[in-house]
């Protein structure tokens, strides 16, 4: 297979962002396969979720949002402890930050090299780098379920853990009046997987099944356009569990032949290239999904931490 610049590394066009007004005072902002991000407004404040990656870029959102809504940024809530998810908090000055309580132990204890990490993989989504303050910590965490009035004919905001997936604190934010539903990297509209930190036989079966089970009529994804209607939601969480289960399939089966994680890497990529090659993120996603997954099958239940000399040896090992 031929070898291929590092990750992301090379990725250095913006992309183009699209901002969509989804419902009254309910905002999605997309940038074609890039990190997407949301707001959700209540009566007097609004709810952010998630940060991006520095803030800078945070900011630059924020611009947008403002054209729509001047309510102070209440509550800024990450999907899941990623760099590029979490580090741009700082630009929101939110009264506080929330999260699940995993997303809180995991940055904790992986937060520093996650930043590095990530940074190297995809510096283009790092606007101005120096300004990151540090590490994002959590005020308000919780395990299953939190809700948050939103005042008159607003209804509320439920934010709910879904099961291990993505990684080990995935939450999605759940607006049951208007039936949309933000989930975070758990399912990408045309976008490939990022499974280099998941639990992939959870996600694929009993989390995304709860997802599904939301009934939503809009979704937001970590990646990709907005998807519109229950018969696209479906589909949309569909590819999500079509892309893991062939991860599953393939690398299983190489697995326990007692094959190498070269051979399982090479099975994977000719599988899922004819339908996903194209997306998003695909190639730079991909070794550290295999390997992931060859450590599950291995019976290494939590992940292994991602630091930046580690991404280079796996990436190297299978694209040499």
């Amino acid at each position: 297979m031929t070898k291929k610049a590092f990750a992301s590394s090379q990725d250095l066009t913006q992309k183009k962002e699209t901002l969509e007004i989804l419902a009254d005072g309910v905002y999605a902002l997309t940038a074609a396969g890039d990190p997407n991000v949301g707001a959700i407004e209540a009566d007097d404040f609004v709810i952010a979720f998630d940060a991006r990656a520095t803030p800078k870029a945070a900011s630059d959102w924020l611009v947008q949002l403002r054209k729509h809504t001047g309510k102070p940024v209440k509550f800024l809530v990450l999907s899941h402890y990623h760099a590029v998810r979490v580090l741009g908090a700082s630009a929101f000055s939110a009264q506080a930050i929330i999260s699940h309580e995993n997303t809180r132990q995991l940055i904790e204890e992986r937060g520093l090299d996650d930043w590095e990490s990530e940074l190297r993989r995809m510096p283009r989504l790092f606007r101005q780098p120096e300004g990151i303050t540090g590490l994002t910590w959590p005020d308000i965490v919780f395990n299953e379920r939190l809700e948050i009035p939103l005042g008159r004919a607003r209804g509320i905001l439920v934010l709910e853990y879904c099961g291990l997936g993505h990684t080990s604190g995935d939450i999605c934010a759940w607006l049951p009046e208007q039936k949309i539903l933000f989930t975070g990297d758990l399912v990408e509209a045309e976008a490939a997987l990022y499974t280099g930190d998941a639990f992939h036989f959870h996600w694929c079966t009993t989390t995304l099944d709860k997802v599904k089970a939301f009934g939503a009529q809009t979704l937001v994804g970590g990646r990709g356009a907005v998807v519109h209607g229950h018969d696209g939601v479906n589909t949309a969480i569909e590819q999500s569990r079509h892309f893991l289960k062939t991860m599953i399939d393939q690398v299983s089966s190489i697995f326990h032949q007692q094959g190498t994680l070269t051979e399982a890497f090479i099975a994977v990529h000719q599988s899922l290239s004819p339908q996903f090659g194209n997306w998003p993120i695909f190639e730079h996603c991909l070794p550290f999904n295999v390997q992931r997954l060859w450590d599950e099958l291995g019976g290494l239940e939590l992940p292994r931490i991602w630091t930046a000399k580690r991404d280079q040896e796996v990436w190297d090992q299978l694209h040499t």
